[in-house]
């Protein structure tokens, strides 16, 4: 009896590991926008990631992997969690990893393009606002809960689910910065310096640096024109472009949720909703795939 239980739950595993992957096909092909940026960007992927082995770069080629295993996310999700991602959003999602993986680690973005790091924290905050939208306006929808928020709420909870990503992570990168001795919290040039810790007095005074031209490590020039700040003014304009992004999405989740749909909004695009029994293929694939009773 034991064996044939066994038996059973294998080939119910195998069942629903089979109507999984039926599912995925479904879904990556079920926006023919959405589709077509996955496909190209997956191509462009795999052209570095065999560039990147060729080079002998290991480290760039575990991007480019990386990269590869995230572009199937938000299909992934979509399947799992039986949601419907509107193509704007999911399109969204898919060039923010592509440039961030790919343009930003692998190529360098990160350094050679100003401010590439900024745009993609600011399009962070507002995809991480839009997360934290949808994720509380579903439970909200669920006819199994009884609670209802208020559209000034929503948006507010938004507003704070995406400052909350931004802060941890920041956490992230100094703590990658302090174990591992990295620089994801990138340097800025400065050029004057206030601070008290130069006081004489010990009063608590300002001194001030001005007009800093060259900064003399152990008796070498840097060579920068600068002072060089270790990562605290990126991490804060990181924070406040976050900041920026989840206000954003915020304001035109609020009227979105205060018009309950019914009018357009730009966060209309960008709301997953529940998927509807046509377009939930796990749940079609279990059924038309169905083990036999024994």
């Amino acid at each position: 009896m034991k064996k044939k239980d066994k038996v059973a739950r294998k080939r119910a595993r195998q069942h629903e590991k089979r109507s999984f992957r039926q599912a995925m096909a479904k879904e990556l092909r079920e926006h023919r926008s959405s589709f077509i940026v996955f496909s190209v960007l997956r191509i462009l992927v795999l052209v570095v990631l065999v560039r990147q082995i060729m080079l002998r770069s290991y480290e760039s080629a575990f991007f480019c992997i990386l990269a590869l295993l995230l572009l199937y996310v938000p299909s992934w999700i979509q399947v799992k969690l039986h949601i419907e991602l509107p193509p704007p959003l999911e399109i969204t999602i898919l060039c923010f990893i592509f440039a961030a993986e790919i343009l930003g680690e692998v190529n360098a973005f990160y350094v050679v393009v100003p401010n590439w790091d900024t745009m993609l924290h600011t399009i962070n905050g507002f995809l991480a606002a839009a997360v934290g939208f949808s994720m509380v306006i579903l439970l909200n929808d669920d006819e199994r809960l009884t609670f209802h928020l208020s559209p000034f709420f929503l948006a507010l909870l938004a507003f704070c689910f995406s400052m909350t990503v931004g802060v941890l992570w920041e956490f992230f990168e100094f703590g990658m910065d302090q174990l591992f001795h990295t620089d994801m919290q990138k340097d800025t040039i400065v050029h004057a310096i206030y601070t008290v810790t130069l006081d004489p007095t010990r009063s608590n005074q300002v001194v001030t640096i001005p007009d800093i031209q060259e900064v003399l490590i152990n008796g070498e020039e840097l060579g920068l024109g600068g002072y060089l700040d270790i990562g605290i003014i990126d991490t804060m304009k990181d924070l406040f472009v976050n900041f920026v992004g989840a206000l954003v999405f915020s304001v035109t989740g609020f009227f979105y949720a205060k018009s309950k749909g019914r009018k357009r909004s730009a966060a209309q695009s960008f709301v997953p909703s529940k998927k509807t029994a046509d377009r939930d293929y796990l749940e079609q694939a279990l059924q038309e795939d169905r083990p036999p009773e024994t």
